[in-house]
């Protein structure tokens, strides 16, 4: 009945949860009288770190309750059958549901061979995402936009179509919270966007997704691309091919839509704005929303995409 240690995973090649947990203990001796919990199965084979397995092993750790079963072939319930092995009590399936939600950029990364995909927009009360003028107009709270720049330091990417980067000129990145800045990707077919946008002034890594050849600059890639009906899976197999494990998709309604139709995103994240305006029809979804949150005025949807 007392934690005695604890750790997580910092980034991608350092070391696992289990390492800095186990590394966290001052007195060493108590950890052969002691429980390990793992949201996700330790690892089993030597990647970037040698396996977790193993120093769960090393430091005759007698019981280990594992939240959901890593989906990785090379992992995939090995680990389990080598504690049992080495007889150390195992116990899976805790908060399963929990973990399984805590991991799905990691399981669908794994399972899909793709990135886990967010839509996010605002529209107003009357179902509008834009002013049809291509004008500039805020829909949610300041507060909503706070929440939104938290959102973006979860994940890997953040990507917008061409008319939101020349109308909303955005800086996509996480000045309003404290977190990483995503890699910054913008379509721009024809290569047309102006050099001045805030997307070009190499402060973050962006990545632009043209149909024309173009050489690679200081903090700017290029990735060519045909922008056909197929726009989506061929943007989501090159994001896949770069490492990337999540994307939150913020605009504008015709790329929004496009992904929509292709049946590719995983969850959406919509607020609904207290204001009514004439414009752009937002994009809609199939289903119902599976949760709901009021946020100073405005009011929250969560989707999950059906499966």
């Amino acid at each position: 009945n007392r934690i005695i240690g604890e750790g997580f995973h910092p980034a991608h090649g350092e070391p696992h949860a289990e390492v800095f947990a186990i590394q966290s203990v001052r007195d060493r001796e108590l950890l052969s009288r002691s429980t390990l919990y793992v949201n996700l199965e330790p690892c089993f084979h030597t990647g970037k770190t040698p396996p977790c397995v193993d120093l769960v092993i090393k430091h005759n750790i007698p019981r280990v309750v594992i939240g959901c079963i890593d989906p990785n072939p090379k992992v995939s319930g090995k680990s389990v059958k080598k504690l049992v092995n080495h007889k150390v009590e195992v116990i899976t399936g805790i908060m399963e549901e929990e973990c399984l939600d805590l991991n799905k950029r990691f399981f669908t990364f794994q399972l899909q061979q793709r990135p886990y995909i967010l839509l996010k927009w605002a529209q107003t009360l009357n179902g509008v995402i834009a002013p049809g003028n291509n004008s500039q107009q805020w829909i949610s709270h300041e507060i909503s936009r706070k929440l939104v720049h938290r959102w973006r330091s979860q994940e890997d990417a953040i990507l917008v179509g061409t008319n939101t980067a020349a109308t909303d000129n955005p800086r996509l990145n996480t000045r309003l919270w404290p977190g990483k800045d995503p890699l910054r990707i913008v379509l721009d077919k024809d290569l047309r966007l102006p050099s001045s946008l805030h997307l070009f002034d190499g402060s973050v890594p962006t990545l632009v997704i043209t149909a024309k050849k173009q050489d690679d600059r200081k903090n700017i890639a290029f990735a060519t691309l045909d922008f056909d009906e197929k726009l989506p899976e061929r943007i989501i197999r090159e994001l896949a091919d770069r490492k990337i494990q999540s994307v939150i998709i913020e605009g504008g309604a015709k790329i929004l839509n496009s992904f929509i139709r292709a049946g590719l995103w995983d969850e959406a994240r919509i607020f609904i704005g207290n204001m009514v305006m004439e414009g752009v029809p937002a994009p809609v979804l199939p289903g119902h929303p599976t949760g709901a949150t009021a946020i100073a005025g405005d009011q929250l949807l969560i989707y999950k995409r059906p499966v």
